[in-house]
């Protein structure tokens, strides 16, 4: 082997903050990163599979579903996770693009707020005791899918 670049990596293991199920579409890269600091998130275990969250929305014994169920536990395991971040996005091409909702965006938020509860609810009986935390990201901003009190409105340019 030929070393071709230096760096210093922390070689103490670490505590996670939240591992984070979620695609890996980049267009929305920068604006979830931000979201994340903001949220005070700075140590991560990030499980990126097409369609993010929807894998655990789908039926028990999927292989997927199973594969990003057993990635949580080892995040657990190896990191001390207690808090999950489920994450799906617009015009995911996972679950057919905007195009498939006939570009209509209320009704692919909708069907994703719809798809998070199942995901959070089937990882909930997966492993329960989790702090689980659903959002859908659209090119405007984050969404949180639990219906709590409103707050102030994060900008990306706060983070």
């Amino acid at each position: 082997m030929q070393k071709i670049f230096h760096f210093a990596a922390q070689r103490e293991q670490y505590r996670c903050d939240a591992a984070i199920v979620w695609c890996f579409d980049n267009r929305f890269e920068t604006g979830f990163r931000k979201f994340l600091k903001r949220s005070g998130i700075s140590v991560s275990d990030p499980i990126r599979v097409a369609g993010g969250a929807k894998s655990l929305a789908m039926p028990e014994n999927d292989p997927d579903r199973e594969f990003v169920i057993e990635q949580i536990r080892k995040s657990i395991r190896l990191h001390k996770t207690t808090r999950v971040i489920l994450m799906v996005h617009s015009d995911c091409g996972a679950y057919g693009g905007l195009e498939y909702f006939n570009g209509d965006a209320r009704a692919e938020a909708e069907h994703h707020q719809r798809e998070l509860s199942r995901a959070a609810a089937n990882l909930n009986e997966a492993i329960p005791g989790l702090r689980i935390e659903t959002y859908f990201m659209d090119f405007e901003g984050v969404w949180s899918t639990v219906q709590e009190p409103p707050t102030a409105t994060m900008s990306a340019s706060d983070g």
